[in-house]
């Protein structure tokens, strides 16, 4: 997020494009034959960009993942994401860079699930970051967060619904994880982090409710007793994921962060994967496709 508040940047590297309907039509056998680099800035002049790409366009290595024409890259103390897309629908393109600097790393890994199926990792709760994009008035610094998920079974196959929010505090960032698994227990964690990156226990503040955004996904985050939080700026609204900032107060403090909500009941429903494909082009082939 900038400093301003203005606009934002999400970025999602993706072996095994969860989100892609044409990794779900193929079976889901061969994650690297769908790998992306998802790019989405908020704020006027906002692009959308989600090319999902075959095995050629692939590239690992210590320090870098290369997707097709993009790549993300850990240099010394910082991660450099190198942006090259087309969006969608409209076929512009995305191009610059982004660099993301930690003000600390983490050791923290959590599964998701009692059989270790889903793990989250938050490499880094707190960092400062710089956009530099094609783009008029896209070029600004502020604050960032860069955290992994791994997988070995669908998302959908294991819960039905969740929520993720990150909040900067003044000594550090909070993140809570709610979840609903489809065995029917829940996930509910709250961790905070220091400046340098130490996890801390802190205290979990109730559930508290947001409205509805336009396709009425369910929204829900945590927020001190008594204390409404309230959406600030809208980011992506679809029909089974909404990202948002959010006010909240966190045990006294009050913060604005990202929150998203996932509803994976509506995601599994066959109804959605065409309107996916029309967000979500095929490049089957590397070097090759259209522009890029």
């Amino acid at each position: 997020m900038s400093d301003d508040g203005e606009r934002a940047i999400s970025i999602i590297g993706f072996i095994g494009s969860v989100f892609s309907p044409w990794y779900r039509w193929s079976g889901r056998k061969d994650p690297a034959n769908h790998c992306c680099l998802n790019v989405v800035t908020y704020g006027r002049g906002g692009r959308w960009t989600m090319t999902d790409r075959g095995s050629e366009a692939l590239g690992l290595s210590r320090d870098r993942l290369q997707i097709g024409p993009s790549a993300m890259v850990w240099e010394g103390d910082k991660l450099i994401v190198e942006i090259d897309e087309l969006s969608t629908p409209h076929a512009q393109k995305l191009q610059g860079r982004v660099i993301v600097r930690p003000s600390a790393l983490t050791s923290v890994e959590l599964p998701l699930t009692d059989c270790g199926t889903h793990i989250w990792r938050p490499f880094a709760p707190k960092a400062d970051i710089e956009v530099q994009l094609n783009r008029p008035g896209w070029t600004w610094s502020g604050h960032g967060y860069f955290d992994a998920n791994f997988g070995t079974r669908a998302l959908e196959a294991d819960f039905s619904y969740w929520t993720w929010g990150r909040f900067p505090l003044s000594d550090g960032a909070a993140c809570f994880y709610d979840a609903t698994r489809r065995d029917g227990s829940d996930l509910a964690v709250a961790i905070g982090f220091g400046e340098d990156g130490t996890p801390r226990p802190i205290e979990m503040p109730p559930k508290a409710t947001l409205p509805r955004p336009f396709w009425q996904v369910r929204r829900e985050t945590r927020a001190d007793h008594g204390y409404t939080p309230r959406q600030v700026k809208p980011m992506l609204d679809a029909p089974f994921y909404n990202r948002s900032a959010v006010q909240t107060k966190i045990n006294g403090e009050e913060t604005i962060g990202v929150h998203e909500a996932l509803d994976l009941d509506r995601f599994r429903g066959p109804w959605l994967m065409p309107m996916l494909a029309v967000r979500v082009p095929r490049r089957r082939r590397w070097p090759g496709g259209l522009g890029n």
